[in-house]
């Protein structure tokens, strides 16, 4: 009877750009591949899966995680795709065969990196921690409507997902878990009115101004989104021989690796 292999899977320590926590990830082994292969059903349930997958694959996790839920709630969506590049990178080292369209002849290419070569880091220095960290800012078209920014956690997202109506509304979903609330000022003075409700926030994200939503996400780069990972490469395409320096898709390749054993 097979009793198990005396031996330890490698590890890759991640520094996490948003909180500064200190993770060693190990790599997947096969039987969590098969069962993520046989999990993702839907965006919701994919969701939750790699979360979990992520969690598991953390064999050593600073003093202040105690359990799931203690990570959801202190590991930032950018601290997330830290985390899942070093279970990628341990896991398989190179991105294989990444289909790249050339931006002058559209013709479509497949490239071959080591991940670890495409790796970018921009750690969140501030003297705030950043999940204490909030900002306002007054909507430039819809004037007098403020919105209070913050960075979101997984847990954030997760009781987001929980809660939505329907799958046509996740991408606004996943928009919007930036905003904290909208508030109104009276222009005869008084209290604020305020919309923190998800699904208020939502429908007020939706009434705002094409220009006001460009200004929400240019703040919240500016003050939070600027710090996490970024995997980039520059790429020569094989049928005209343009140069782009592109951004990868390390879920959706993540995915794909996954996928092609």
């Amino acid at each position: 009877m097979f009793k198990g292999f005396d031996v330890k899977l490698p590890e890759y320590e991640v520094i996490t750009p948003q909180t500064g926590l200190s993770y060693h990830v190990r790599s997947l082994n096969v039987q969590e591949e098969e069962r993520l292969k046989a999990s993702f059903l839907t965006p919701k349930k994919a969701n939750d899966h790699l979360n979990k997958c992520i969690f598991d694959s953390c064999v050593k996790k600073p003093e202040e995680i105690k359990n799931y839920d203690s990570w959801l709630k202190q590991t930032t969506l950018k601290d997330r795709d830290a985390l899942l590049y070093g279970l990628y990178h341990i896991t398989y080292e190179d991105i294989r065969n990444y289909d790249v369209t050339c931006a002058s002849c559209q013709k479509n290419y497949s490239v071959t990196v080591k991940a670890s070569e495409t790796f970018n880091f921009n750690p969140y220095s501030g003297k705030k921690a950043i999940l204490e960290k909030k900002k306002d800012t007054e909507m430039p078209v819809t004037k007098g409507v403020f919105v209070t920014l913050r960075q979101p956690t997984l847990w954030d997202e997760v009781m987001a997902l929980k809660t939505s109506t329907g799958e046509g509304s996740l991408d606004i979903l996943t928009e919007t878990l930036i905003i904290e609330k909208f508030y109104q000022t009276r222009p005869e003075g008084g209290d604020s009115v305020v919309y923190s409700g998800r699904e208020d926030i939502i429908d007020a994200y939706r009434s705002l101004a094409a220009r006001d939503k460009r200004h929400i996400y240019k703040t919240y780069r500016d003050e939070f989104g600027k710090y996490g990972i970024e995997l980039k490469m520059l790429t020569s395409c094989t049928q005209c021989g343009a140069e782009d320096l592109i951004n990868i898709d390390l879920v959706g390749n993540f995915f794909r690796m996954v996928y092609s054993f």
